[in-house]
């Protein structure tokens, strides 16, 4: 979270699909809506948008998903009892506002299944993530720019190369990529993310401001996984890609004693912040990992010039040159290749005269 973050060209039409999920679901829960309403004329115009997104929808609902028509699953939730429908209702229209958990005074973010019928919520989270599992990897109905399409609609490989692009932090076509969340390499098999976790809120399995791309090991337990990204139900004291960036205020701050790193914030207040995403992904000790993985580089890349030097009769090295050394590998230092705050964190810190003279003395090779 060292970068900006963006919402890319594409993100239009994830919104207008969360839209539309937002549309479909509401309407499920209306009393008036039975299972006899689910059918291709009763998806129409006025109760969804336009007849390109009934008719994908109508078609997108005859898929089968863990041996059950996504149609009849949804007619099931058409069935519900109006005590469920309206638990749903109110589930639905408070977790789709996800923006408004991050501007002053918010409502009260649900944290417990809305549905006291087991069978219920099971359905709805089936035929609700099939958007992102199914229609999302085939094909929404819009163009980039949220505009309804009858085909060639925006696809998860459309977004991730999409993602890829905007943060890029190189223009070189073969430069590594960095993850956004870690700074670490994104690598060749980079994960889409939902920074709240679908399983708990599958609503949120399209939208524009719940999808980023990392990499598998920001996105793998024992690190993100399915952990919540708020506390109990507060996000006050979390950072969010999108809607409270970490961009500016983060840091490191470097352990001259122990030989670490640790992630922190500029400002005071967001302390609580900068500590819940260091839990969230275990950063402390991952940075750490590479900044003694880089130090030990160096000392051994100053060990063997050493050696070179003594094997050929010649002066070892003076601290004005192992200083220059330091220098040079400081000045670099690339900020598009991964781990760049981690290892210039390293260089200024050793640069110190205090630090460089311990640093160099476990070289045992000044003169």
């Amino acid at each position: 979270m060292f970068k900006t973050i963006h919402r890319v060209e594409c993100s239009p039409a994830l919104a207008a699909c969360q839209q539309l999920i937002r549309t479909f679901s509401l309407w499920l829960c209306n009393p008036a809506t039975t299972p006899a309403s689910l059918t291709q004329p009763g998806l129409q115009p006025p109760v969804l948008p336009s007849a390109i997104e009934a008719d994908w929808l109508w078609t997108f609902l005859q898929r089968v998903d863990a041996g059950r028509q996504l149609l009849d699953l949804a007619r099931e939730l058409a069935a519900m009892p109006n005590t469920e429908k309206a638990a749903l209702t109110s589930w639905v229209q408070s977790v789709s506002d996800l923006a408004a958990q991050f501007k002053p005074a918010p409502a009260a973010w649900p944290i417990d299944c809305p549905l006291a019928i087991g069978a219920n919520w099971s359905a709805f989270r089936t035929v609700i993530e099939a958007f992102y599992e199914k229609g999302f990897r085939s094909g929404l109905p819009y163009l980039p720019n949220g505009t309804p399409v009858a085909a060639g609609g925006v696809t998860y490989a459309d977004f991730v190369r999409a993602f890829r692009s905007a943060h890029s932090r190189s223009n070189a076509p073969h430069a590594r990529q960095v993850c956004i969340l870690c700074s670490g390499p994104l690598g060749d098999t980079p994960h889409v993310d939902h920074w709240v976790t679908k399983s708990a809120f599958p609503l949120l399995s399209v939208c524009q401001d719940n999808l980023t791309v990392i990499c598998s090991t920001c996105n793998e337990a024992p690190n993100k996984g399915d952990k919540p990204v708020h506390s109990a139900g507060n996000f006050s004291n979390w950072f969010h890609p999108y809607l409270r960036p970490a961009h500016g205020t983060l840091q490191l701050v470097y352990d001259a004693h122990a030989v670490a790193v640790r992630c922190s914030s500029v400002e005071v207040a967001d302390h609580p912040k900068a500590a819940n995403l260091n839990k969230l992904l275990d950063l402390d000790a991952r940075w750490t990992r590479e900044l003694k993985a880089e130090y030990e580089k160096h000392q051994e890349i100053l060990r063997r010039r050493e050696a070179w030097r003594v094997s050929n009769a010649q002066v070892g090295h003076t601290l004005t040159e192992l200083n220059a050394y330091i220098q040079q590998w400081a000045d670099d230092l690339l900020p598009s290749e991964p781990y760049h705050e981690v290892h210039a964190t390293l260089a200024q810190a050793v640069l110190e005269p205090s630090r460089m003279e311990a640093w160099l003395e476990e070289l045992a090779i000044v003169q």
